[in-house]
């Protein structure tokens, strides 16, 4: 991990790839368990709770993580999504997005 942090070119992006590489390890780690305790999580990681917490909510909340955060009882809740649902709701979203891109064109043509 060092050389990426004293390399020239990968400098700039060092910390994008140390993201996405913790991103990988988390999807990883939870794919085994249905829940885990923040704590258990955070002691196989080698980092703090905080730091734990932090990171697993911003990952959440940009939908690359499947899974919520119990803050009462310090427990991760996995939500296992079937691929094939997750695949139709993209096609879903992405047909609207067209959609309303033909449907502004045309009433740019139009006037």
């Amino acid at each position: 991990i060092k050389f990426i942090r004293f390399d020239i070119y990968l400098n700039y992006h060092s910390n994008f790839f140390l993201r996405e590489i913790r991103l990988r390890t988390y999807s990883q780690f939870l794919q085994s368990y249905q829940s885990v305790k923040l704590s258990s999580m955070a002691k196989e990681f080698g980092v703090s709770i905080k730091f734990l917490d932090k990171e697993l909510s911003s990952f959440i909340s940009a939908n690359k993580l499947n899974c919520k955060i119990d803050k009462v009882n310090g427990i991760v809740l996995i939500n296992r999504i079937h691929s094939k649902n997750n695949q139709y709701q993209k096609v879903i979203q992405k047909g609207d997005l067209l959609l309303n891109r033909i449907q502004r064109l045309s009433r740019i043509i139009t006037y």
